[in-house]
């Protein structure tokens, strides 16, 4: 009699990574320059849709700087941005499908040594979460709607966190 095999299409992976960071002007340099040292990529500047008055933001503004890590490089960077925060998250930053971490000094990430011309300075993390046949809902012929059953909750995260990164939720 063969085992009875847990469904493959249920299986919870990494999709990707995004790194960001804010800043205008000067900032926004530094910024691109730490994501790049970090991630190893070419980071992508973003720019304001809206208008805000309050903030002075127009549209078409330079107001912050991302890069998206996917693969096996991303799950090698996590680990390293688990440790600046001790593989320590609360059940607060978890959402259905990602979880997001803030680490406020690039330096506290084990092996970056300070850049002078970056100075001292944070970025904001997240980690997406994804199923096998997601693809059916992002194609460009015949998408179709994918189940609620494909959104992977927040007591997944935590199993997937703990078993794979041994990371600790407070």
């Amino acid at each position: 009699m063969k085992a009875v095999l847990e469904n493959p299409m249920r299986a919870v992976k990494i999709e990707k990574i995004l790194l960001s960071c804010g800043g205008i002007d000067k900032d926004l340099e530094k910024a691109r320059k730490l994501l790049e040292l970090i991630s190893g990529m070419k980071a992508q500047i973003v720019a304001s849709q809206k208008r805000i008055p309050d903030f002075g933001v127009r549209p078409g503004l330079e107001v912050g700087t991302r890069v998206t890590i996917r693969g096996e490089v991303a799950v090698e960077l996590l680990r390293r941005l688990l440790g600046a925060i001790d593989n320590i998250l609360t059940e607060k930053q978890i959402s259905p499908n990602h979880f997001s971490f803030g680490i406020k000094e690039y330096i506290e990430i084990p092996g970056i040594k300070y850049q002078r011309e970056i100075g001292i300075r944070g970025l904001n993390v997240t980690v997406v979460f994804a199923r096998p046949g997601l693809r059916v809902q992002r194609r460009k012929i015949k998408a179709s709607k994918i189940s609620k059953n494909q959104i992977v909750s927040i007591a997944e995260i935590i199993k997937y966190m703990e078993e794979t990164f041994n990371t600790k939720f407070s």
